[in-house]
């Protein structure tokens, strides 16, 4: 996604908090659904950001773009992401998948 796509999404996007994410999600103006991934630094090492945009976009890649159908989707890490395990993030970010609708079209 590009900036202005992504400032977009942060104004106008439906918005969903959990206890690692918040989420914002619209309907997408191309033919298939779009995510982009922040991971704020929260005073973390760069080694430890990475780690976890590695993880983020994995997750995304495996679990959330194929259930958000014709939507563009922005998560931002908050960050009690950082000390939390793969399998609990992926289960969240399944669950707010779900919540944007589905396989809405």
């Amino acid at each position: 996604m590009r900036d202005s796509d992504i400032q977009k999404l942060r104004r106008t996007g439906k918005r969903m908090l959990t206890a690692h994410f918040e989420v914002r999600a619209s309907e997408s103006l191309f033919s298939h659904g779009r995510i982009g991934v922040i991971v704020p630094k929260f005073g973390r090492t760069i080694v430890e950001r990475n780690r976890l945009r590695r993880q983020l976009r994995e997750i995304a890649r495996t679990v959330v773009l194929p259930d958000i159908g014709k939507r563009d989707v922005l998560i931002k890490a908050l960050s009690s992401a950082y000390g939390s395990e793969f399998t609990a993030l992926r289960d969240e970010l399944a669950q707010i998948a779900q919540g944007f609708g589905g396989k809405a079209q």
